[in-house]
């Protein structure tokens, strides 16, 4: 992985994501479509986030991180909620372990107290059994907003500065980002929606500032291995500029010339 920690625009990128996020968009629709309740498709969502796990990892894909559960989220039916949370837990108690066998490492962002004491110590228990892993990243966003990861990360650089351990006019870019949740991480190079809504859901704010959107019409419990791969097919067709010109990217992207064999 490259060393991502500062804030600054890329000049370059290759044609296979290195961080990929998703929001998993669509469960209640699909459910709702075939005549049943919205919990069945918060249930058909987890074998998607399985195989959309497993097909990351084997296309290469460093750090991939899921919109699990936003902090606008416990506005839904209370009934609802506590089986999100039912399905929270069992993950936290089944799926970490086959991530772990696959030296897939997890961490979790978002705000913790909200949930409930079970499941924040199975949250810590299962970043600490991944802690080594050396594989692919799974970040999973859980009551996590944007608005929130950003104005943490501000409150603990005022603390600095009124502790005299910070100038206010040191305060850059790369100091903001190495406060926000996953600021060490490559900062995402394609996020991806599904169920059709084109909108970013308060999710990532500061990371999104480059990246490349994939809107897909399938809803998440329906997206499977042959539309992560169509997703990831997509970017490779895109040219990122990073504010140049088309000339100066095509001239990045030609292959370079050391020698000739004639006069």
């Amino acid at each position: 992985m490259t060393d991502t920690s500062s804030a600054d625009i890329p000049l370059t990128a290759g044609k296979r994501p290195e961080h990929v996020a998703i929001i998993m968009d669509g469960n209640n629709r699909w459910a709702r479509e075939r005549g049943q309740g919205g919990v069945s498709g918060h249930r058909a969502g987890v074998n998607s986030v399985r195989s959309t796990v497993e097909t990351c990892a084997r296309e290469g894909v460093s750090v991939l991180t899921l919109f699990a559960f936003s902090s606008e989220n416990w506005r839904r039916p209370k009934d609802e909620i506590s089986a999100l949370m039912r399905l929270l837990l069992m993950a936290l108690e089944r799926e970490v372990r086959k991530l772990h066998r696959n030296n897939i490492r997890l961490r979790i962002i978002g705000d913790r107290t909200a949930f409930s004491e079970r499941i924040q110590a199975h949250m810590d228990r299962a970043e600490v059994l991944t802690a080594n892993n050396t594989g692919m990243t799974l970040v999973v966003a859980a009551n996590y907003g944007g608005h929130w990861d950003i104005t943490c990360a501000t409150r603990r650089l005022a603390e600095k500065v009124q502790r005299g351990e910070l100038a206010p006019e040191a305060i850059t870019d790369d100091l903001v980002q190495q406060q926000l949740s996953i600021g060490d991480l490559p900062m995402p190079d394609l996020l991806i929606r599904t169920a059709g809504e084109q909108r970013i859901s308060n999710f990532l704010l500061w990371h999104l500032a480059y990246t490349e959107f994939y809107f897909s019409p399938v809803y998440w419990p329906d997206f499977g291995p042959e539309e992560m791969r169509g997703a990831l097919a997509a970017y490779g067709q895109r040219k990122r500029r990073f504010g140049q010109t088309d000339d100066q990217v095509d001239a990045d992207e030609a292959p370079h010339v050391t020698g000739t064999d004639g006069p």
